[in-house]
């Protein structure tokens, strides 16, 4: 027997027949002798919906009551799922966030868990029944109902296999598996059998949307071992596991991209201590996530160009502050281009594998791709490229590095 969290997204969840699907598969697990927790979104839309409502009503909203709102579609998902369980026969119960309880900061909107309490949910398992958990959700220091943010059901499937100590954490969605790269993009892209968490956190945080960083983050930290699963097909999924499970590491995992940036330049910047915190600080105070970054000493050796991404969302927020700092940086002007795309090459085996960036800028450069800027780590190589070169950088790396899946029988 083993305790389980199975966790389903929104497509997932999408109306009611996909609801009942996931109902039987949770039965399997039941019959199998296993203990379930399940962990759900709300149906496809419907936090999109609830979102639109609360700004319309006000566009300048109490965050609190932003949370009321936007936790009711967890809400609903649970209840049906329970329903549908125990049309099975299955002995179901649905659980709210405040019910658990998942104890988060007060920080509505994008709140972190601090504990769960699940003593009550184990007596439950003892008794043989599945918990059907709101994810999303939980209650913060005042009582009041608090959300995640972005990723928040896959960052509430991992913390509660924590808290439960629990064999695995299965995250079913609409893909089967975790691919070298993107298969709309490159065909011939495979599955991965097991990643480890550091690639998987790499690949995350460069674009790649299978899980949200902060749950890949909380599955390393604990030692959580996650499962990404197919919904709709039952194959076999990926794991994401510590890197002492697997034997040999390929030099490259896979290839991410991420469309969602566009680069700042700040031309003729006095090139002088605390310039950089200036400009950075300012940014952070502002809640603007900086990724790449790259100083370019310019023609005059008082000055210097500073170039570094945000997200295309941010650009006019990010004008607005460096607007704000010109009087005291008296730098020459702003440049924006959303016009760029971060592609990343990632792998554990980089660490002992010498050659991957050169790999990397020749392939680029035999297809006339220029990089604009690089960014590194011990486990990933990141260019920025005009966004139009997107798809051909994306397809020559995942061919340079070994990684396309041999030719079915009448390919070309």
């Amino acid at each position: 027997m083993a305790r389980i969290v199975m966790k389903f997204g929104g497509t997932s969840v999408g109306d009611i027949s996909r609801i009942k699907n996931v109902a039987q598969r949770v039965k399997r697990e039941v019959e199998a002798g296993n203990e379930i927790a399940v962990v759900v979104s709300a149906m496809s839309g419907t936090t999109n919906q609830l979102v639109a409502w609360a700004r319309e009503i006000a566009s300048l909203h109490d965050a609190r009551e932003y949370d009321t709102v936007v936790a009711t579609g967890e809400q609903v998902t649970v209840g049906l799922l329970a329903l549908a369980l125990q049309d099975l026969g299955v002995n179901a119960r649905s659980w709210l966030g405040w019910q658990i309880p998942f104890r988060t900061d007060g920080i509505h909107g994008k709140a972190r868990i601090e504990k769960i309490e699940t003593e009550l949910m184990i007596e439950r398992f003892d008794q043989g029944q599945v918990a059907v958990v709101a994810g999303f959700q939980g209650i913060g220091p005042d009582n009041r109902i608090t959300t995640l943010g972005r990723g928040g059901s896959d960052t509430s499937a991992v913390a509660l296999a924590a808290a439960l100590k629990a064999d695995r954490c299965d995250i079913y969605t609409d893909v089967d598996g975790v691919y070298t790269t993107d298969p709309r993009i490159v065909s011939r892209a495979r599955k991965i059998d097991r990643i480890t968490y550091e690639e998987m956190l790499e690949l995350a945080s460069q674009g790649a949307k299978v899980l949200q960083t902060r749950s890949v983050a909380m599955a390393m930290q604990f030692g959580v071992r996650v499962q990404v699963l197919s919904s709709f097909e039952d194959k076999p999924g990926t794991l994401v596991v510590d890197e002492d499970e697997i034997v040999e590491q390929q030099v490259v995992t896979g290839i991410a991209y991420s469309p969602d940036e566009a680069k700042i330049t700040l031309v003729n910047v006095p090139d002088r201590p605390g310039v950089a915190a200036t400009i950075f600080g300012s940014l952070a105070d502002a809640a603007i996530n900086v990724d790449m970054i790259v100083q370019n000493v310019g023609q005059n050796v008082a000055a210097t160009d500073m170039t570094f991404t945000v997200g295309k969302t941010d650009v006019d927020r990010t004008a607005s502050v460096l607007a704000g700092l010109r009087s005291d940086l008296q730098y020459s002007e702003i440049v924006t281009d959303p016009n760029v795309c971060k592609v990343s090459v990632v792998g554990v085996g980089m660490r002992s594998q010498p050659g991957v960036a050169k790999t990397m800028f020749q392939t680029l450069a035999d297809k006339s791709i220029n990089i604009q800027v690089i960014s590194t780590s011990e486990i990933k190589v990141s260019v920025l490229i005009a966004a139009e070169y997107t798809e051909l950088a994306v397809r020559a790396l995942h061919t340079a590095f070994g990684l396309d899946a041999p030719a079915a029988a009448g390919d070309d």
